[in-house]
């Protein structure tokens, strides 16, 4: 919403045909008065700008108030998971899991935070800058080089071994749910379909995988009953490898019954480009039979994964966005504690336009930050002036 500073440009009426004039303002003459920030605090943690967002909700940037460590916090409406077919389920699922899992390549949990009142959800979680399948939507053919696929995937493997000891059964790696820290540390994330075994019976046999179709192994594409849980994991991690190299899946179908029937029948077929010792590794995570299939044990001690690959390749950025590493709380807190003493910040609509066509014209713009980009800026020209700014403590929030 503009405030115009400049003189004001009046409609003039002609005596005689009473024919509309409007005058042409100069872009450097719309002047726009960006909102101030609310500060906001659920449990100890200020909440900042928002990180992403899913199906289930979405993910902010947060700051613990007693550590001044950096968070993320996953919010979600129970109204919006009474929606999706077993939301709720799912969410309570995902909680109880990570409450017991602690690992340096498995996303940790902190603190969950119920309010009632509103009906949401807060789960305080730790901070990543990105994860791995924005980083291959942003590079050249849609893959990684070599030796850095192959430091993901050996954290990968690190982190599945630690689940499967703790008798958890992941049911969807692939890249979108593989995060990086700040210090480039994979983190196994979203457990919302996980599968918590019976440790005492020995047995990893499970029925049922919710997992995202192109990840999917023969066994659940062709409606086996009772199968190993821990050779879909493995044949997952295989499909993601495979994309992280190849930039390409598997397996694919122009609809779920094609793909689903190519994955079941199909002959697999690897990229000649590869390395042989790579195209072993990977028909052995992708062998149709899950009782021949490799286990994590053997993936582990495999050629390609304890060889070091140089760094023949340049390698993909995490990414331009400064958003992501830049902390967003400050301005939350300069509004907040020094809202009297400072003076409105005003932004030209030549500025904004400015500051879009730089943006865009980012080498490492993808698409889909480039339509973020352009959102932002849309959303910034809807903003309305804020005079002032009130702090909103969510004092009914309870921790669970």
């Amino acid at each position: 919403m503009e405030r115009h500073l400049a003189t004001d440009r009046f409609m003039e009426f002609d005596g005689d045909d009473d024919a509309l004039l409007i005058q042409r303002i100069d872009s450097n003459e719309i002047i726009y008065c960006p909102p101030k920030r609310k500060y906001k605090l659920v449990g100890k943690y200020v909440m900042g700008d928002k990180l992403g967002e899913g199906s289930y909700g979405k993910v902010k940037e947060c700051l613990d108030s007693d550590t001044l460590q950096r968070r993320a916090v996953k919010i979600m409406k129970r109204k919006t998971l009474r929606r999706i077919p077993n939301g709720d389920q799912n969410v309570q699922r995902e909680i109880r899991l990570l409450r017991r899992l602690k690992h340096r390549n498995v996303i940790s949990l902190f603190h969950v935070y119920h309010n009632d009142e509103k009906g949401k959800i807060y789960m305080v979680m730790e901070f990543c800058v990105t994860g791995l399948q924005e980083m291959l939507d942003r590079a050249k053919d849609k893959k990684f080089p070599i030796w850095q696929a192959h430091m993901y995937f050996v954290q990968l493997v690190e982190g599945l071994e630690y689940l499967h000891s703790r008798g958890v059964v992941h049911k969807d790696i692939k890249p979108g749910n593989l995060l990086l820290s700040t210090d480039s540390s994979l983190k196994i994330s979203d457990f919302g379909v996980a599968e918590q075994l019976d440790i005492t019976t020995g047995s990893d046999e499970i029925t049922t995988s919710q997992g995202s179709p192109l990840f999917q192994p023969p066994e659940v594409a062709g409606g086996t009953r009772v199968f190993p849980g821990f050779k879909v994991d493995v044949w997952s991690a295989g499909c993601t490898l495979f994309n992280l190299t190849s930039g390409k899946y598997p397996f694919e179908g122009e609809n779920m019954f094609r793909l689903f029937e190519n994955i079941c029948e199909k002959p697999l077929v690897l990229p000649e480009e590869l390395d042989p010792v790579l195209i072993s590794l990977l028909e052995g995570m992708l062998l149709k039979d899950p009782y021949q299939r490799m286990s994590l044990d053997q993936v582990k001690v495999h050629d390609w994964c304890c060889k070091k690959h140089p760094r023949t390749e340049e390698e993909v950025s995490v990414g331009g966005d400064d958003s992501r590493h830049s902390i967003t709380i400050v301005p939350y807190l300069r509004y907040h504690y020094y809202d009297s003493e400072s003076e409105d910040e005003l932004i030209t609509e030549h500025e904004l336009n400015e500051s879009r066509i730089q943006a865009e014209n980012r080498p490492d713009m993808s698409p889909a930050d480039l339509q973020e980009t352009r959102g932002a800026h849309n959303k910034r020209r809807r903003r309305k002036p804020i005079s002032c700014i009130s702090v909103k403590s969510i004092a009914s929030c309870k921790q669970s």
